[in-house]
């Protein structure tokens, strides 16, 4: 579904998000599902089948029921499923589908996309086709990616990839300060070593790395729309040597800073 346009995404009219009354249950359908169900679990108890297989499931349990897929599912009534389905087609040919099961565990992102969708349809909003389809489009992106999450980063708990992340992106907004580890490391609360250690796990890159690509793709963007010249971008960005900043743009880039102005 990654490379499904958002126009290929058929909105089918069964969707909501419903507190489960006590004596719910999903029976088994005489015909296997026509079509792909998208089923979040927001809270509460139960236990879901998928063509034989039992699953026992909680808050951030989400299943993608594909066409020809046999469901059926029964909760507990002290503790009522409250879920969202969403009912869905897809118009072209599908190479990518998310797998049919998984629990999420940071669920606010995927959560917010999910109330957006079902709010589209509550009342006639503007366009709510149109915005449904890119959001359905979003959902399945976020499902795909959790898909391919790194086994580290899933193992990392959520404060510590939380903490990485920020500091990744605090380098990001000040690409000019002088970043040194220790300093960024008693940000996130980490020992040097062990903050090195998890941000290239995280991040793809030594904090070095990652530092020096920042400030050339910032370099790159002031040459081209800031109209400052090398001089000045060199000295924005902390290079006290000019020349060692166009050997290390002209490494990262394959052009001069003069070219690329």
């Amino acid at each position: 579904m990654l490379h499904a346009a958002p126009s290929d995404f058929v909105i089918l009219p069964a969707l909501a998000k419903i507190v489960c009354e006590p004596g719910w249950k999903w029976q088994v359908r005489e015909k296997p599902l026509p079509n792909y169900d998208l089923f979040y679990i927001w809270s509460g108890e139960g236990t879901v089948v998928r063509n034989g297989e039992s699953y026992r499931v909680g808050k951030g349990s989400c299943f993608l029921f594909r066409p020809g897929d046999q469901t059926s599912a029964t909760h507990n009534p002290q503790k009522p499923l409250v879920l969202t389905y969403i009912h869905f087609d897809v118009s072209s040919p599908v190479t990518e589908i998310p797998q049919p099961y998984r629990v999420l565990e940071d669920t606010l992102e995927f959560e917010h996309m999910l109330a957006r969708y079902v709010r589209l349809f509550l009342v006639k909003t503007f366009a709510a086709e149109e915005e449904g389809q890119l959001v359905l489009k979003q959902l399945m992106i976020h499902l795909l990616r959790e898909d391919r999450v790194q086994p580290v980063e899933r193992n990392a708990s959520n404060q510590l990839t939380e903490a990485i992340h920020e500091i990744a992106n605090y380098i990001s907004q000040h690409p000019g300060a002088s970043h040194r580890v220790e300093e960024l490391a008693a940000r996130a609360g980490l020992s040097p070593r062990y903050f090195s250690i998890k941000f290239k796990e995280l991040i793809g890159s030594s904090v070095q790395s990652y530092v020096i690509r920042t400030r050339i793709e910032r370099a790159q963007h002031l040459l081209l729309y800031a109209g400052m010249n090398v001089t000045e971008v060199a000295d924005a960005l902390g290079y006290r040597d000019i020349f060692f900043f166009s050997r290390q743009f002209k490494q990262y880039t394959g052009k001069s800073p003069s070219e690329i102005r």
